[in-house]
């Protein structure tokens, strides 16, 4: 039996569905699955636990603020705490596959200890961390960036195989990560259909209103929440329309800062936050909405990240609005309108437009949901993750040198 051990520092476990269904499909291929990971706020919050088969070992730790020093002592604190805890795994037995989910890409200084030791080291690339940083430092953190770049470089250099969560990503591992094309394998990150299901709408959630618009997902200063409410500022203010109702589900840094927005854009009558919520809740909600946002604006980041949500909304059959970004055509196709970027006015004005096409909506959400079980639902990444998994296993213990000659 293989052991696997992941490393997760940006949410806590189950929480953090991606990594949650990774560990799930491994250990149903036969795998022994250990996750370290942070504790959450109100929920995941034993130190210790096992879930279906999965042994999941947590450590307190409080999410940055106050800029690039924050992340400081976020990861400095973190990365203590993972590295201790790698160390136990290590005493309890051998480690065969360490797996490090980033961001930040300082967690192969967890994995090095067991690397000597012969484990097989695997980059979980979900984030492009140096233009994470960018993005959400605008001229700032400069240092942070650069700090990242080399953090990457080294975690590329170390790394016996990418899982990439889409192709642009893979292009980085390949061009910048200077990894060989067969070291590189794609694993979308997609809802697991059996278990994310379309519900009986809740009428009561328009809140008396006609329309009902839907946002999940994480609210930190890159997630475009503060275009979505000037957008909806223009649809209910610039417009005149009166008629829609729209849920923010999900929370981050952000949180508290777009709560404000909304109420100094005089939103408090239309909007909603509800803070992060049950899978129910959320699929409830989801089924009822007519249309919904992925405001995420373009930058170096957005452009070629594949959002979540955008493959959550298909899968329940919503049309989205989306701004014009790469990956989020490559994962919507037409089951999306898609604005200029940033264009908040034009966000407002198609908003409208799709709330008053109700053929056009139905016909966008049986392309969107028809294209996620056909090509982009869990199973599909399951089936990527685990024959990736029994390439590297079947390649014996690490070598050294798994990236491509320049």
């Amino acid at each position: 039996m293989t052991r696997v051990l992941i490393l997760v520092e940006n949410l806590s476990v189950p929480f953090d569905r991606r990594v949650w269904q990774e560990s799930l499909a491994l250990t149903r291929a036969g795998h022994e699955v250990v996750v370290i990971c942070p504790r959450g706020a109100r929920r995941d919050t034993e130190p210790e636990i096992v879930i279906d088969g999965v042994r999941i070992l947590r450590y307190p730790l409080r999410a940055a603020t106050g800029g690039p020093a924050g992340y400081v002592r976020e990861y400095g604190l973190a990365l203590w705490h993972t590295i201790r805890l790698a160390l136990r795994v290590r005493r309890e037995g051998p480690v065969d596959v360490v797996q490090a989910c980033n961001p930040p890409d300082l967690l192969f200084l967890a994995a090095l200890p067991l690397l000597v030791g012969g484990a097989k080291f695997v980059f979980d690339h979900h984030d492009l961390v140096p233009e994470l940083f960018r993005s959400r430092f605008a001229g700032g953190g400069e240092w942070l960036f650069r700090v990242a770049v080399v953090l990457e470089r080294i975690t590329f250099a170390l790394a016996d195989a990418v899982i990439s969560t889409n192709e642009s990503y893979r292009r980085v591992a390949l061009t910048r990560g200077h990894k060989r094309p067969e070291l590189v394998q794609v694993v979308r990150s997609a809802p697991d259909l059996t278990r994310f299901l379309q519900r009986d709408p809740v009428p009561s959630l328009r809140r008396g209103r006609a329309y009902l618009a839907a946002y999940v997902g994480v609210m930190g200063p890159q997630d475009g929440v503060d275009y979505a409410l000037r957008a909806l500022a223009y649809l209910h203010h610039d417009m005149g329309r009166d008629d829609l109702h729209t849920i923010f589900m999900g929370s981050g840094d952000a949180f508290d800062e777009m709560v404000v927005l909304a109420r100094e854009l005089g939103l408090s009558d239309h909007v909603e936050f509800t803070g992060r919520v049950s899978d129910e809740f959320l699929q409830h909600c989801l089924s009822t909405a007519d249309v919904c946002l992925s405001p995420d604006p373009r930058n170096p980041l957005n452009d070629v990240s594949t959002m979540n949500k955008v493959v959550e909304y298909m899968a329940m059959g919503r049309p989205l609005v989306s701004f014009d970004l790469v990956e989020a055509r490559v994962s919507a196709g037409a089951a999306a309108v898609y604005v200029p970027p940033n264009d908040e006015a034009a966000f407002g004005k198609e908003l409208g437009a799709l709330l008053d096409d109700p053929d056009r909506r139905r016909e966008m959400g049986e392309i969107g949901r028809a294209r996620v079980a056909d090509e982009l639902s869990w199973a599909v990444s399951e089936r990527n993750l685990v024959a990736f998994y029994e390439r590297l296993v079947a390649g014996g213990r690490r070598r050294r040198g798994g990236a491509r000659g320049r």
